[in-house]
C-alpha cells in the first residue's frame, strides 16, 4: 500500500483528536462526582441545592488544564457527550405557534368581519385535516373567495402601519402577513429559549424546524412535566419599568443585612439554610476546598473590598454580593443561592426597611463576567394599580444594527403614537436613571436614560455585541403580536426508565460486541483478530466524532452503534473472502492481498453510499431518538469504511512484514461454502411463486387486522406505567375502559384502550384515543386523572396523584407519557411513506448509474420493497400474538428504511461479481455467469448476514423492551433481504436482461 507514513499520521491524528473529544465527558463526570461529595456534607434537604451551588461556582473556573489551554467547567460541559431523552428521562415537546391568534391581532377590530371569521374557519380546518399547506394562503385565498372578491388590505389598514394601505394588492398583504407571521415564530423561539434558560436542566435544545411553525424543545433531565408545559404554552409579556438606583437602595439593604444576623442570632433554627456556608478547608480537597473556604477565609476588612462575606457576620450580602452593584441592580448571587435571597427579602420586617412602591426582579441569565451569578435589580413601580407603565403592545419594530461610531451594536427601537406619548413622560422624568425592559418577570437589559425620547425612536445602547442586539431586539419584537405557543406534541421519559435503557443498552452493547469479535476471530484466524483491532479503532473513533459533532447520544442511537459494528466487518468479510479466492487462482500472499483490497473497493464503496444514502432520507424525515439512529448510522459507516481499508490492511502488511506469513481462515472455515454448484436461476420461478404467496398473506391480512399504529399516526395519548405488583393487561384494561365509558362524550372508539404487557409483569403500555383531537392541558389532565383513579386499585398502597404522574418522587405510576395531535400524525404518516419511496427511487436511480443497466436497478429496487413490504405484512400478522410489542412507529420507520440501506450491500456485491465476470469471459452463457457469480459470493454473502444477525440478537434479548420491536424488524429484514438477493434481485435482473438481449436478437 502506497502513502503508508501518510495513512498512519492520519490515523494517529484522528485518534488523538478524538483522545481529546472523549477527555471532556470524562473530565466533567469527575467534576460532577467532587459536587455529589461536596454536596454530601450537608444535610439530605439541601444536597441537591449544595451540589447546584459547587457547579456554579467552578462554571467559570478552570478545572481541565492540557498544557496549552485551560477549560473551565463550563466550556468542558459544552464539549461533552450528550445523552438523549431516553437515557437521561426527560421531556420532548413540539410546540404550534398559533398562526390565527397572530392574524386576529393584527387585523385588530376587523376580526369581527363575519367573511373574516370564516375564512379564518376554513384554515382552520384545512390545518386540522393536515391538508393546509400554506395557513396564510389558505385564509387570503377563503376569505377573496367568501367575501365576493373585497380587497383584504381594508382588514389589516392601521394608523400604526405603513406597509399595508386601502391601495395593497391581496398578493403584497399576503406577503406581509406571512413576514410578520415568520417575526411571530421568531419572537416565540425566543421567549421559549429564555424561558427554557430558567428550568434549570443542562444541556437543553430548542430547535425551529423548517418550512413549520413549530419549534422542538428538548429537556433532559427535567422534573416538573406539568410546570413545564404551564410554562412553555404562556403568553409573552414584555413591559417597561422605571428603577431606583442601587445608591439609593444600598442603607436599606445593609439594614436588611443586620436585622437578618440579629434574626438568625436569636432563632438560628428558622434561618434558610444556602449552599453558601463552606466547610473548613482541611476537610475538602481540590476544587471542593476552593469552594468550601471561599466564605471562611475572608476577613471582616476585606470583605468589603472584595465582596468575599461571611455568613454568619453578612447573611444577606453572603448570598446577594453588592460588590456587583451599579445602576438599577443592587447586587448579584449565584443561581444556587436566589431561592435564599428571595425569602429574605420576602420576611415582612425586612420588607419594611424597603420604600413601599419596589420591587425585586432577577436578570434573565448569568453574567459570565462575574462568575455565571445573576444580578437582582430594584423596580420602582409607579402606577396606582402597580402595572408597568408601557407594556410590549406600543413597540411597532425593534432591530439590531452597528453604532455609527466604534465596533460595538445597538438596537433600534420604534412605537407607536400611543406609546410615544407615554414613552416621552417616562424618559423624560427618569433622565440619568435606568429603565428595565422586563419579560415573562426577568430583566433582559436596564440602559441608562440620556435624554427625552419625545419622537418614539429610541437608541439602546451598550457594550452589545451584534448577537446580544439582536436577541435583545427579538426581545423587543416578542410583546408586539401574541403568539403563544401549543403543544401539540410532548413525550415525557421517567429517570428510571432512563438508567434502565442505560444499562439494557450497554449490557447489550458489550455482549454483541465480544461475539463479533469471537466470530471474526475464530472463523478467519488471525486476520480475523486484525479485524477486530480495526473494529475496536472503529468503536473509538466513532464515539469520538459522535462527541466533536455534538451529536445526541439515545438507545436507538447505541443500536446503531452496535448494528454499525455488525456491518464494519462486512467490508473486512468482503476483503477477506476475496483474498482467499486470488490465494486459491495461485497468487502470491502479497500480491492476493494487494490485489484482493483492490477489487473489493467498488462492492465496499457502492454498499456503503447506499446505506448513506438511506442514512440520510431517515435524518431528513424523522426525529429525536431516530435522528439519533440515523447520525450514528452514518458517522459508523464512514469510520468503519476507514477503519477496515486503511487500519486492516497497515495491520495485515504490518503482520506480513514482520512474520512473512498471516492466515485467513481455519482449517474448518477454509472452504466453507466454497465449491457450492446451485443453479440458482432454474429455482427463480419456485422463489417468485413464493414471493408472490407471502405478498398474497400480507395484503389479505393487511385488510383484515390491519396494523397496530402507534400513536405517533393515530394521534392519542400513550403511557407506560408501572405497578408495584405484577398485574394482567386484561384486568388492567376491563378498569380502564369502564372509567372511560362512564364520561358521556367517549364514544366508542375512546372507550376501547389498547393495554400490553411492556417488559415486566408490573409494567403496561396504555394507549388512548380520548379526547385525542384535544391537545390542551386540561386534557391531558383529564385522561391522567380518569387512568389514575382506574388503575389506583392496582397498586398495594396509597398512591397520590402526583406520585403517579411523576416518578422523581415515586419509582412507580407513568414511566413515559406521549401525546400526539391529529396533524402531527397526519404529517409522520406522510412524512414516513415519503422517506421508504425516497429511499427506494435515490437507491435505484444509484444502481443505474454504477452499473449503468435499468434492468439492474429494477431487480434490486423490486427485492428492496418485496423485503418492506414483507416486514409490514409480518407485522400486520404477528402482532398480538408474540410476546412483545409489535407497534408500527416512527422506530419501525426507521428499521425499513435502514434495511432497505443494507440489504442492498448484498445485492451490490452479487451484481458487482456479474459485472466483473461479463468483462473476464464475454462469450460465457449469462445463466452461468450469474450463477456462478451468486455461488462465488455465497460465503461472503452468509458471513456478513451472520455478524450482524449475531449483533442484532444481542439487542433483542438483552437490549430492553424499547426497541425489541425495532430490532426485530430488523431481523426480518437481514433474513429475507439475504435471500431476496439471491432469489428475487438477481433473477429478475436476469430475466430482464434475458428479454433484453432476445428483444435486440429480433431486431
Amino acid at each position: 500500500m502506497q502513502s503508508k507514513g501518510f495513512i498512519k499520521l492520519i490515523a494517529v491524528l484522528l485518534a488523538l483528536a478524538c483522545v481529546y473529544q472523549l477527555s471532556f465527558t470524562f473530565k466533567t463526570r469527575g467534576v460532577e462526582k467532587q459536587a455529589a461529595a461536596y454536596a454530601a456534607q450537608f444535610p439530605l434537604d439541601q444536597q441537591g441545592e449544595a451540589e447546584q451551588h459547587y457547579l456554579d461556582s467552578v462554571r467559570n473556573l478552570p478545572v481541565y488544564n492540557l498544557g496549552f489551554r485551560k477549560f473551565t467547567y463550563k466550556e468542558c460541559k459544552e464539549k461533552e457527550l450528550n445523552l438523549g431523552l431516553d437515557l437521561k428521562g426527560g421531556m420532548n415537546v413540539m410546540l404550534e405557534v398559533q398562526v390565527e391568534d397572530v392574524v386576529k391581532a393584527l387585523a385588530g377590530d376587523s376580526q369581527n368581519d363575519p367573511a373574516f371569521i370564516e375564512a379564518i374557519g376554513v384554515a382552520n380546518e384545512a390545518m386540522k385535516q393536515g391538508s393546509s399547506t400554506d395557513y396564510i394562503s389558505d385564509f387570503v385565498k377563503a376569505y377573496s373567495r367568501l367575501s365576493n372578491g373585497r380587497p383584504i388590505a381594508e382588514l389589516f389598514v392601521s394608523p400604526d402601519r405603513k406597509d399595508i394601505t386601502l391601495e395593497s394588492s391581496d398578493a403584497d398583504v399576503e406577503k406581509i402577513l406571512k413576514k410578520e407571521t415568520e417575526a411571530a415564530i421568531g419572537a416565540s423561539f425566543n421567549v421559549l429559549r429564555s424561558r427554557i434558560d430558567h428550568f434549570g436542566v443542562t444541556q437543553p435544545n430548542i430547535l425551529r424546524l423548517p418550512n413549520s411553525h413549530r419549534i422542538l424543545v428538548e429537556l433532559p433531565g427535567v422534573k416538573e412535566p406539568q410546570r413545564v408545559r404551564d410554562l412553555l404554552q404562556g403568553t409573552a409579556s414584555l413591559e417597561f419599568w422605571t428603577t431606583y438606583d442601587a445608591n439609593e437602595i444600598f442603607p436599606a439593604l445593609s439594614a436588611a443585612d443586620k436585622l437578618i444576623k440579629a434574626e438568625l442570632a436569636q432563632a438560628p433554627a428558622a434561618a434558610p439554610e444556602t449552599a453558601a456556608a463552606g466547610t473548613p478547608a482541611a476537610e475538602a480537597e481540590g476544587l471542593i476546598a476552593e469552594v468550601g473556604a471561599a466564605d471562611s477565609t475572608a476577613t471582616a476588612e476585606t470583605a468589603v473590598q472584595e465582596g468575599n462575606f461571611d455568613h454568619s457576620q453578612n447573611p444577606l450580602f453572603a448570598v446577594l454580593n453588592p460588590r456587583f452593584a451599579g445602576g438599577a441592580s443592587i447586587g448579584a448571587a449565584y443561581k444556587a443561592d436566589m431561592a435564599a435571597v428571595n425569602e429574605y427579602l420576602a420576611q415582612p420586617a425586612v420588607r419594611e426597611l424597603f420604600p413601599a412602591d419596589i420591587m425585586f426582579k432577577w436578570g434573565v441569565k448569568g453574567d459570565d463576567k462575574i462568575d455565571g451569578r445573576f444580578y437582582l435589580y430594584a423596580i420602582k413601580v409607579s402606577t396606582p394599580d402597580g402595572k408597568a407603565p408601557l407594556d410590549g403592545s406600543v413597540v411597532t419594530e425593534a432591530t439590531e444594527q452597528y453604532a455609527q461610531r466604534g465596533a460595538t451594536a445597538e438596537v433600534s427601537m420604534t412605537m407607536n403614537a400611543e406609546g410615544t406619548q407615554e414613552w416621552s413622560r417616562m424618559t423624560g422624568e427618569n433622565i440619568g436613571k435606568c429603565i428595565a425592559i422586563v419579560l415573562d418577570g426577568y430583566v433582559y437589559s436596564a440602559p441608562r436614560v440620556n435624554s427625552k425620547i419625545d419622537k418614539g425612536q429610541s437608541q439602546i445602547t451598550g457594550d452589545f455585541t451584534i448577537q446580544e442586539a439582536k436577541d435583545l431586539a427579538n426581545v423587543l419584537n416578542s410583546g408586539k403580536v401574541p403568539a403563544p405557543a401549543k403543544i401539540i406534541q410532548d413525550t415525557v421519559v421517567g429517570p428510571s426508565l432512563g438508567q434502565e435503557s442505560i444499562n439494557a443498552g450497554m449490557i447489550s452493547f458489550v455482549i454483541a460486541f465480544i461475539l463479533v469479535l469471537l466470530y471474526m476471530g475464530l472463523f478467519y484466524k488471525t486476520a480475523g483478530w486484525m479485524s477486530d483491532v480495526a473494529l475496536l479503532t472503529n468503536v473509538f473513533l466513532l464515539m469520538g466524532v459522535l462527541v466533536s459533532f455534538g451529536a445526541v447520544l439515545t438507545l436507538p442511537g447505541i443500536a446503531g452503534i452496535v448494528l454499525t459494528m455488525g456491518m464494519a466487518v462486512d467490508a473486512n468479510v468482503i476483503i477477506y473472502e476475496r483474498i482467499k479466492e486470488e490465494l486459491r487462482g495461485g497468487k502470491g500472499l502479497s500480491l492476493a492481498i494487494k490485489d484482493g483490497f483492490s477489487k473489493a473497493y467498488s462492492a465496499i464503496i457502492d454498499g456503503n453510499l447506499t446505506t448513506i444514502i438511506t442514512g440520510i432520507v431517515l435524518f431528513i424525515f424523522g426525529n429525536g431518538p431516530v435522528q439519533g439512529f440515523a447520525t450514528t448510522l452514518i458517522i459508523g459507516i464512514i469510520t468503519s469504511f476507514f477503519c477496515a481499508i486503511f487500519i486492516t490492511r497497515l495491520l495485515i502488511e504490518w503482520i506480513v512484514g514482520k512474520w512473512g506469513h498471516i492466515t485467513f481462515s481455519r482449517r474448518w472455515s477454509e472452504n466453507f461454502l466454497n465449491n457450492t454448484r446451485v443453479d440458482f436461476i432454474a429455482k427463480r420461478k419456485l422463489a417468485y411463486g413464493i414471493a408472490v404467496a407471502l405478498m398474497v398473506l400480507s395484503c389479505v391480512s393487511f385488510f383484515a387486522r390491519g396494523l397496530n399504529l402507534g400513536a405517533e399516526f393515530t394521534g392519542g395519548r400513550a403511557y407506560v406505567i408501572r405497578f408495584d405488583k405484577p398485574v394482567s393487561a386484561e384486568e388492567v384494561r376491563q378498569n380502564v375502559e369502564k372509567a372511560f365509558s362512564q364520561f358521556a362524550d367517549a364514544d366508542a372508539s375512546s372507550i376501547s384502550s389498547e393495554v400490553k404487557q411492556y417488559g415486566k409483569e408490573n409494567q403496561m403500555r396504555i394507549v388512548t384515543q380520548y379526547r385525542y383531537d384535544d391537545t390542551s392541558d386540561e386534557a391531558t389532565s383529564e385522561v391522567e386523572q380518569i387512568i389514575y383513579d382506574a388503575l389506583k386499585p392496582l397498586y398495594s398502597y396509597d398512591i397520590t396523584f402526583e406520585q403517579f404522574r411523576n416518578t422523581q418522587t415515586d419509582a412507580n405510576g407513568i414511566l413515559t407519557a406521549d401525546k400526539i395531535g391529529p396533524s402531527i400524525a397526519k404529517d409522520m404518516t406522510w412524512n414516513a411513506i415519503y422517506s421508504v419511496l425516497f429511499s427506494l427511487i435515490a437507491i435505484g436511480l444509484y444502481i443505474t448509474f454504477r452499473f449503468k443497466r435499468w434492468q439492474w436497478a429494477s431487480g434490486a429496487t423490486a427485492a428492496l420493497a418485496f423485503n418492506a413490504l414483507l416486514i409490514i405484512g409480518i407485522f400486520s400478522m404477528f402482532y398480538g400474538l408474540l410476546p412483545f410489542n409489535l407497534e408500527v412507529n416512527q422506530a419501525f420507520i426507521a428499521a425499513i428504511l435502514t434495511i432497505i440501506g443494507y440489504a442492498i450491500n448484498d445485492t451490490v456485491v452479487v451484481f458487482d461479481r456479474i459485472r466483473e465476470y461479463l468483462g473476464l469471459y464475454p462469450k460465457r452463457n449469462l445463466k452461468e455467469t450469474v450463477n456462478n457469480a451468486i455461488n462465488s459470493t455465497l460465503s461472503r454473502t452468509i458471513n456478513t448476514s451472520g455478524t450482524t444477525l449475531v449483533t442484532l440478537l444481542a439487542i433483542f434479548f438483552f437490549g430492553g423492551e424499547t426497541i425489541r420491536g425495532f430490532i426485530f424488524a430488523l431481523i426480518i429484514g437481514v433474513v429475507v433481504g439475504t435471500a431476496a438477493t439471491i432469489f428475487l434481485a438477481t433473477p429478475i435482473a436476469y430475466d430482464l436482461m434475458t428479454k433484453r438481449a432476445k428483444t435486440d436478437v429480433e431486431k
